[in-house]
């Protein structure tokens, strides 16, 4: 039986991942060797890449635990569920799932965190929340 979302939970965690989004794209605009020669903007990242993480992995769980017939197995595996309810499209579940599993590496791996890898990210990947947050917003109409 699938149950509506509440649209206010979902609308704070996606307020969530613009306000963590705009800090990582201001840490996006310092060049490689500035990012990396003040632990204050790396560890600032990595922060604030798992905020932004969290609120899509917690929309993610939001969504599944209405909507959905079966539980997650991971983090990872939530996204695939939302593929499976028609919510994002396969090739954004797939980067999101990555996204998340680069979570847990620097949650619980964090020694080895490559903070090079954590440039590229804020320099390549935040348009996957871009991303995310539209196909969230036009399958749930929360906009405005």
């Amino acid at each position: 039986m699938k149950r509506d979302i509440d649209p206010i939970r979902i609308r704070d965690l996606l307020s969530s991942i613009v306000e963590a989004q705009g800090r990582l794209q201001e840490l996006a605009l310092l060049s490689l060797d500035d990012f990396l020669g003040d632990f204050r903007n790396t560890e600032s990242a990595k922060y604030l890449l798992i905020v932004a993480t969290e609120a899509a992995i917690d929309i993610c769980h939001h969504i599944v635990a209405r909507q959905s017939k079966r539980a997650p197995q991971d983090y990872a595996d939530c996204f695939s569920l939302l593929v499976e309810l028609d919510v994002l499209p396969p090739e954004l579940a797939a980067r999101l799932q990555q996204m998340a599993r680069f979570r847990n590496l620097v949650v619980h791996l964090y020694w080895k965190v490559d903070n090079r890898q954590v440039y590229q990210i804020i320099q390549h990947n935040l348009r996957d929340l871009d991303e995310f947050r539209r196909h969230i917003i036009d399958r749930f109409n929360l906009a405005g």
